[in-house]
């Protein structure tokens, strides 16, 4: 069933049972109170604009439009989760990864350590810059022979969904909805490309980790970083968030629709019940406008709950009891 309204705006049946379900959908969305707010900040939560409608959106992606949604106050890690924060689920759980079950995970072809020449076997769906390394995953970031000594303060990474949301609810946390998500990403701006403004590099000044140069034979590293960044590294937003735009992309707790929120709720929505990709939100560092432009503020994509890489991490939030 396509959620696209009639041409005519007329009120249909189908249409009026997915309002109903999506505001079902809210009421009785997860909660979390349990977990320590130690290092997050709160969010009042308010009537923002959610979406956009920008020139350069990938009409696929059902960015728009723009329109108004209500979030309650919620909680939200300031940083995204580190390799030192993982590391300590890992030890009290002794959990393991899906990576790790697998026995491998994509690595981009750049940051093969000297590796490059290998003929590693190519991503299924084409993309050439992926390869799939054997032992990559969050303890080995580029494969077997690599590891996240002296990079505990960055950004967890080969990370799926199901990972992340295993963390959360260790910690009494949940994963941000992407209302929840694109509230705080805007840090207070509305109708704004960045967390910061609508330039990318304003007077020149690099705010977040992205690709630079001709994506992806060539990265100039101007904003100090060819690859994952510390998730402090550049400043803040107006909320006090660190990073979230760029450097890895963050799982949502929504699965993934193109329209889904075209007849939903617009106070706290969540996505459709079942599905087969869950959304990510906020770019990475191999983003750039001739490829991929999805580190604006309302950009979304997806990828399925068990896929990770070396730029998916993640962040929690945690509702006000």
């Amino acid at each position: 069933m396509s959620l696209v309204p009639n041409p005519c705006c007329a009120p249909t049946k189908a249409r009026a049972e997915v309002y109903q379900v999506s505001c079902a959908r809210s009421a009785e969305r997860v909660r979390a109170t349990a977990g320590s707010v130690e290092d997050m900040v709160r969010l009042e939560g308010a009537r923002f604009l959610m979406g956009g409608e920008d020139w350069d959106a990938i009409p696929a992606d059902g960015e728009g439009p723009v329109r108004p949604v209500i979030v309650d106050p919620f909680y939200m890690d300031r940083y995204a989760v580190t390799n030192e924060r993982f590391g300590e689920f890992v030890a009290a759980t002794g959990y393991r990864t899906e990576s790790e079950a697998f026995g491998w995970s994509f690595v981009f072809e750049g940051h093969l350590r000297g590796q490059a020449g290998e003929a590693f076997p190519e991503h299924p769906i084409g993309l050439k810059w992926w390869r799939k390394v054997d032992g990559a995953a969050w303890k080995h970031p580029e494969g077997a022979d690599s590891s996240v000594a002296g990079r505990g303060h960055y950004p967890v990474v080969h990370i799926s969904w199901n990972d992340a949301a295993a963390y959360a609810g260790w910690a009494g946390k949940r994963l941000p909805t992407e209302a929840e998500w694109e509230f705080a990403s805007r840090g207070g701006l509305e109708h704004a490309r960045f967390p910061w403004g609508d330039e990318l590099t304003p007077e020149g000044r690099h705010l977040c980790n992205v690709w630079q140069g001709q994506f992806p034979d060539y990265n100039s590293a101007e904003d100090g970083y060819a690859g994952v960044s510390p998730v402090d590294a550049f400043p803040a937003n107006g909320f006090g968030l660190f990073g979230i735009t760029g450097n890895t992309w963050e799982w949502s707790a929504d699965w993934f629709s193109p329209d889904y929120h075209l007849l939903g709720t617009r106070v706290n929505p969540v996505g459709p019940a079942e599905g087969t990709n869950r959304a990510m939100r906020g770019g990475s560092y191999l983003c750039h406008a001739s490829y991929c432009n999805r580190y604006r503020v309302a950009a979304r994509t997806k990828n399925t709950p068990d896929s990770a890489t070396t730029n998916i991490g993640f962040r929690c939030v945690r509702d006000v009891a």
